[in-house]
């Protein structure tokens, strides 16, 4: 019984939600190229879902292109990291200084660099940028906690630095990785859509530019359609990975044995 009303109870409060902002919007008579209504929301995803569509793949390949490239840097990079305190000590706080920099700030030099007739590898670029430090981080961090009992019973049995890598130090650290892996996925989104809002001029074609085209000719219902498929592409990536950490956690580590 908890769990059905744990399960309806997202979807009620929504539509509680939608059902005030409809009625605030007619009763205040609030003009519709300030806030319009969901019923306008609605019929602007209906009417211009083929383009809206389009702009969704696009933003979600990229999305999509950049966290896998940041999945694989970053993981080759802790593994570089855990193996090389001297590579780690050398190459740690150029990583920190590029993931600090604002990505706003460092756009328009990369478009420039790469060139606006390839402004979607420029876009991936620097979602990549936002995605990376993350999964690094949380996997340096998974890799160097390790039970130094378990480290000293595989030293006792002879195992070599493979076997300890392998065998050891990657399962320990899988939680963390995963966990990189859901903050990751939403910030390789975000960034692809930052990138895009500052990197645009009609070159790129994913939601974040048809948000700037519909706010330009105040088509306040368009906007608020690429913003619900935004959000819906959000909610997609991170239910993905919540499932894949789940199936992967659930027979043995404490945070998924926890919720069973």
């Amino acid at each position: 019984m908890k769990g059905m009303v744990r399960l309806l109870l997202p979807p009620l409060v929504g539509l509680l939600v939608l059902a005030g902002w409809e009625w605030a919007v007619g009763a205040f008579a609030i003009p519709a190229f300030v806030l319009p209504p969901p019923s306008a929301v609605l019929a602007a995803l209906w009417r211009d879902g083929p383009l809206l569509l389009t702009s969704s793949w696009l933003t979600l390949s990229i999305t999509l292109q950049a966290f896998l490239l940041a999945l694989v840097t970053g993981v080759a990079l802790a593994l570089l990291f855990s193996q090389s305190r001297l590579a780690a000590a050398a190459l740690y706080p150029y990583v920190v200084a590029l993931q600090v920099t604002p990505i706003v700030a460092i756009a328009p030099l990369v478009v420039i660099w790469v060139g606006y007739e390839r402004v979607n590898l420029a876009l991936l670029i620097l979602a990549w940028i936002v995605a990376f430090f993350p999964i690094l981080s949380n996997t340096t961090l998974g890799l160097s906690a390790v039970d130094p009992n378990l480290r000293d019973l595989f030293r006792l049995y002879g195992a070599s630095r493979w076997q300890t890598l392998w065998r050891l130090q990657l399962p320990s650290a899988l939680p963390y990785l995963l966990g990189g892996m859901k903050i990751s996925g939403g910030l390789a989104l975000i960034g692809a859509v930052v990138a895009e809002f500052v990197a645009g001029s009609g070159t790129a074609s994913g939601l974040a530019w048809r948000i700037i085209e519909s706010g330009n000719r105040l088509n306040m219902p368009r906007l608020f359609a690429a913003l619900l498929l935004l959000s819906a592409l959000g909610i997609a990536i991170f239910a993905g990975l919540s499932f894949i950490q789940n199936r992967l956690l659930r027979r043995w580590h404490e945070s998924e044995l926890g919720r069973q």
